[in-house]
């Protein structure tokens, strides 16, 4: 009985350690950043869509409001401009995350530009020492 109490103690603090390593990892931690951030994001651009875009929208197309389109059913109501309105609000954070991955993309590509002719500097220079330490025995 007492054996068993001491297995169950060991793998609950076995599990507890290793749940505490996967936390601590810095993968989870940029995970919760990012959804936090997109989660703020995605505010913005709901109400970019929202407050912006769509009544702009609406005036072009003859003053429609998407989100008061409807189809009445017998007892249902099926609400498709709101379908529409997400489609629409989905295609804009699409796009917009999109531009802002390119972006980012950029900057790396000139980090890693960089890391790529110091990386070729320090080769030319290693070269350079190989050869003059060659040259050193042979004379």
């Amino acid at each position: 009985m007492k054996k068993e109490k001491k297995n169950i103690i060991e793998k609950g603090n076995s599990t507890i350690k290793e749940f505490k390593d996967f936390i601590s990892k810095g993968n989870v931690v940029d995970l919760a950043v990012g959804v936090i951030i997109g989660s703020a994001f995605g505010k913005i651009v709901t109400s970019l869509v929202n407050d912006i875009l769509m009544p702009l929208i609406g005036i072009v197309i003859g003053g429609i409001d998407f989100s008061n389109l409807t189809l009445k059913v017998k007892d249902a109501t099926i609400a498709y401009g709101i379908f529409i309105q997400n489609i629409i609000d989905f295609l804009i954070v699409a796009s917009c995350i999109f531009f802002f991955v390119k972006v980012i993309s950029k900057f790396n590509k000139k980090e890693e530009v960089k890391e790529e002719v110091k990386k070729d500097e320090q080769i030319i220079l290693l070269e350079e020492i190989r050869d003059l330490l060659k040259n050193n025995k042979k004379k």
